[in-house]
């Protein structure tokens, strides 16, 4: 059987495409994320407390690289064989090559009730993969368009200063850097009512994002078969990827299923706020269809038991 936290997904999947009227008050869903990323970077940090070392360093920068390799490899497929526009393409390839911190926190929980052994760095590679993939998506766009009229005027500075600041980013590098600091023991009286219910939260906010990706789905959009078909067959191509290299790295298994789900994973939260204001001409509604309404479904129903059947095959 799945996950719990997967079974309130489908809860909200299935109530949406019912047409129910259950709906999650737009301050509660703000919340919920709130405390979702800021207890994921506390959970990451407090397990990094006397921890760090510099030989994360070749890890981190590999995971660095896939994140920006990811948009490269992405970018021809969208644009020659789903047929996307230069800016659709651009857009589309960033948001796979980000990350969903959604998608991590179901991969987490899935670790722990599987007892996996998860390496004390693994928070880190949402950050490390989340930012090179949306300034390489800009570059390719600003290479590659032809037509220079609707342009964005963004420049990489005002770009990475959208990226770093997003709320998103700063709360869990904030709860890192804070867990980091005090660790288990000492922060314990703030950090143990968030990381305990854990679980709880995660549980509210997939149903919320049960209820968004049936919205994103409803009506089907059969003229993008195309583009739902890549949702589908990239993640299992790029979870491939990722445990690959998470072999190779010498991880232990846990992070491996992790760095899997996560290279598998498409952004839908820090990549559109993102995107929208530096490709003006990219359609975010396509990109979250694709992210949101199909590959997200497919990573957490699906796709982090098969990362996790790959890793054991290969290891």
């Amino acid at each position: 059987m799945p996950d719990i936290v997967v079974m309130f997904f489908i809860l909200g999947l299935v109530a949406g495409i019912l047409r129910s009227d259950l709906t999650i008050p737009k301050a509660t869903y703000e919340t919920l994320s709130l405390l979702l990323m800021l207890t994921i970077g506390l959970k990451g940090g407090m397990v990094l407390h006397g921890n760090l070392s510099w030989q994360l360093l070749p890890e981190m920068g590999t995971v660095m690289l896939l994140g920006a390799l990811i948009p490269l490899m992405l970018y021809p497929i969208l644009k020659y064989v789903i047929k996307l526009s230069v800016a659709n393409s651009a857009s589309i390839a960033a948001h796979y090559g980000s990350v969903s911190a959604g998608t991590f926190a179901v991969a987490l929980a899935y670790a722990e009730s599987a007892n996996l052994a998860v390496g004390a760095e693994v928070t880190l590679y949402l950050v490390m993969l989340e930012l090179p993939a949306i300034i390489v998506g800009l570059l390719l766009y600003r290479k590659l368009d032809k037509d220079p009229g609707q342009t964005s005027t963004l420049s990489l500075k005002a770009l990475w200063h959208e990226t770093l600041t997003n709320k998103s980013v700063i709360l869990l590098v904030g709860g890192v850097i804070i867990g980091m600091m005090y660790g288990t023991s000492q922060g314990s009286q703030v950090t143990s009512l968030l990381t305990s219910s854990f679980k709880v939260v995660l549980a509210l906010f997939l149903l919320e994002m049960g209820l968004v990706a049936a919205q994103t789905l409803r009506p089907f959009p059969w003229q993008h078969w195309k583009l739902a078909t890549f949702a589908i067959i990239t993640p299992l191509c790029l979870g491939t990827v990722g445990v690959g290299v998470g072999t190779l790295l010498g991880l232990e298994l846990g992070s491996v299923v992790i760095l899997g789900s996560l290279v598998a994973s498409a952004s839908y939260i820090a990549a559109p706020a993102a995107i929208k204001a530096a490709i003006p001409k990219a359609d975010i509604g396509l990109a979250m269809l694709s992210s949101l309404g199909v590959t997200f479904p497919f990573n957490v129903i699906v796709g982090i038991g098969l990362y996790h059947q790959l890793a054991v095959a290969i290891q």
